[in-house]
């Protein structure tokens, strides 16, 4: 049996990951916003589901949450950084708090509980950390700019954090999902307000066709969630896995780009060294 800690078991990936592995007779711990969610998360598989209340932006509540979930439940085997929602709207016409905010949660959340998790992880030298990020931390789509901002932060923490806890035995994957039936498009995504007319040619119809494909996804969360499954029984997961075959499109695509720019401006790239010193 696993001990699972998983941010954000109220809907989507969170709750689909959190069944799937109490279907398999694991324990999940997962985070919830009110006490009417935690309830209910703990009546799902009694003895096996746990609720705990936890805003991840309080650094001090996620420390003491940890450390009482690692007295109470047993050792965090897989953390699993789910917390999170969107931010759409222009960068020019975002507020400087909408922009904190969303790095607050996306970005500085995952880094709390990571860094309450790590110490317990790091003496048993095992454990492993997921961090979902998504398509968007590896490309973009106008008008999600911030939201992205905050994946591709995400995304290089993750990896960097892989190779400095290697040694001891712990692993650390970014999932990077595509577009799935949950409600991110949805009730979980923060609109901006558009202001500026000059922006709406590029920013209104992305919006518009964000919000009408919302619950009309092809990902299935539950084959997200049986994928991540699988990811964590792996003896060598990767260190990115991308879930969908948008996702996959998509990834593919700018990594062509990509090269393809590269190729193009290498000489500019390769003239800037001081002459014959080769390259440091």
């Amino acid at each position: 049996m696993r001990t699972w800690f998983i941010t954000g078991v109220s809907s989507g990936f969170g709750r689909a990951l959190a069944e799937a592995a109490l279907k398999q007779g694991d324990r999940v711990i997962g985070t919830l916003r009110s006490e009417r969610q935690q309830a209910e998360f703990s009546a799902i598989a009694p003895g096996l589901s746990f609720g705990v209340i936890l805003d991840v932006r309080q650094e001090g509540e996620v420390q003491r949450v940890v450390t009482e979930i690692e007295k109470r439940n047993g050792a965090i085997d897989v953390l699993v950084n789910n917390a999170g929602y969107g931010y759409e709207g222009t960068l020019e016409e975002a507020s400087m708090q909408d922009i904190r905010d969303q790095f607050e949660v996306n970005v500085f959340g995952a880094i709390a509980v990571t860094k309450a998790v790590l110490p317990f992880m790091r003496t048993r030298r095992s454990g492993h950390i997921i961090n979902i990020t998504s398509m968007g931390g590896l490309m973009t789509f106008a008008g999600l700019g911030v939201y992205h901002g905050s994946k591709f932060a995400l995304e290089g923490i993750s990896e960097a954090l892989g190779k400095e806890v290697s040694t001891f035995g712990i692993k650390v994957t970014a999932v990077e999902p595509g577009a799935f039936r949950t409600n991110w498009a949805g009730g979980s995504m923060k609109r901006g307000e558009s202001t500026i007319a000059d922006y709406e040619t590029v920013l209104g119809p992305n919006r518009k066709a964000r919000a009408e494909r919302s619950g009309k996804q092809a990902g299935d969360p539950q084959k997200a969630a049986a994928a991540i499954i699988k990811l964590v029984d792996s003896a060598q997961p990767p260190s990115h896995l991308l879930l969908g075959t948008d996702a996959l499109a998509y990834v593919r695509n700018k990594l062509d780009f990509l090269q393809q720019e590269i190729q193009q401006w290498e000489h500019v790239t390769t003239s800037t060294n001081f002459e014959n010193e080769g390259v440091a």
